[in-house]
C-alpha cells in the first residue's frame, strides 16, 4: 500500500495527515527532527506504513517549494 497525505477540515483541524490516520505530517517531521528513527516512529504508530514517512517528507518538500519567505524566529 502506498501512503498518501490528505487534508480535511474534519480531521486534525485540516492539518495534513497520513490518509486514513490522525497522524500529522508535522508530528512525523517533529519526531524525525528530535532524533527518532523511522523504526521508532513505526513502532509507536502501528497503523503507520513504512512508506508513510517518505510520503510525509515528500509532502513537506513540495510545500516548501512555494515562492514564500518563511521568517525564522531568532532568540
Amino acid at each position: 500500500m502506498t501512503s498518501t497525505i490528505s487534508s480535511s477540515p474534519k480531521v486534525m483541524a485540516g492539518k495534513p495527515v497520513v490518509t486514513g490516520t490522525r497522524i500529522t505530517v508535522e508530528g512525523i517531521l517533529e519526531k524525525l527532527a528530535a532524533g527518532e528513527s523511522e523504526q521508532q516512529i513505526l513502532e509507536a504508530h502501528p497503523r503507520l506504513e513504512p512508506d508513510a514517512i517518505k510520503a510525509a517528507l515528500e509532502f513537506a518538500a513540495k510545500a516548501l517549494r512555494a515562492d514564500v519567505v518563511y521568517p525564522l524566529e531568532t532568540a
